[in-house]
């Protein structure tokens, strides 16, 4: 059976990867596992001067591209598809001495990123421990009986990056009070009330949270300091169940 007709453009050189056994029209060696054809006939790459060229498999993009550049000699590897009827890329027949420079470069890249991300996520850490703590003092400045350590706990849970929680917000960013008094009042109702055991029990959330406001709400007032007009204590009443 003949080979299908293979792509062919001007100084691209093709080799097949042959779906049937195939032997070298020239020193029948066989079966060929890659093959270029000459005249319509199929010869291996020792005999088409190409046997000293080594395959490099497609999937990284740079790397090939690379090896081609660097290649003085280079060949397209195809193999046909039968349900496509047509010819697909597998990859390319480059110089052995190019594909190692090519590997180096990439190296040389691949630890130049590995750096540059280790570089953004140590100015990320720095930006967000700088966050953590402006947030804190946040907390403190509106809840002044806090703990210094409870509010930074609060404040590294609530901003933690990717979470998707208040202190992420655009309100939690620019330290607006709604979003620190809302990430206290959530930090307040796992921690110290019974809330948690209660969803686990089966209470539906909204009457969870009314039956553990008023232990919120001390806790608040506590953290607030005394000396407070009525008005501020009613403002967290109205947080403890929100």
């Amino acid at each position: 059976m003949a080979l299908p007709a293979t792509p062919h453009s001007p100084g691209r050189l093709v080799a097949i990867q042959p779906l049937r056994k195939k032997r070298c029209a020239g020193c029948r060696r066989g079966p060929l596992s890659l093959l270029v054809l000459e005249d319509g006939v199929p010869r291996c790459l020792d005999c088409a001067d190409l046997g000293h060229l080594v395959f490099l498999p497609r999937g990284d993009t740079a790397l090939t591209r690379r090896s081609r550049e660097l290649s003085t000699l280079s060949v397209v590897v195809v193999r046909f598809n039968r349900r496509k009827s047509r010819y697909e890329r597998q990859g390319v027949l480059v110089e052995e001495a190019a594909l190692a420079r090519a590997e180096e470069r990439c190296l040389a890249d691949a630890e130049a990123r590995r750096r540059r991300r280790a570089r953004d996520a140590r100015r990320r850490e720095v930006e967000d421990e700088r966050f953590v703590a402006a947030f804190a003092s946040e907390i403190i400045r509106l809840f002044p009986g806090c703990p210094a350590e409870r509010a930074r706990a609060i404040a590294a849970h609530a901003s933690e990056r990717g979470s998707g929680r208040v202190g992420r917000s655009a309100a939690g960013r620019t330290l607006s009070e709604s979003a620190v008094i809302s990430a206290v009042v959530a930090a307040v109702r796992h921690v110290d009330t019974a809330y948690d055991r209660l969803l686990m029990s089966g209470v539906s959330r909204y009457e969870a949270r009314r039956r553990i406001a008023p232990a919120v709400g001390n806790v608040l007032r506590a953290w607030h300091g005394a000396g407070q007009d009525e008005g501020e204590d009613e403002d967290f009443r109205g947080l403890s169940s929100s």
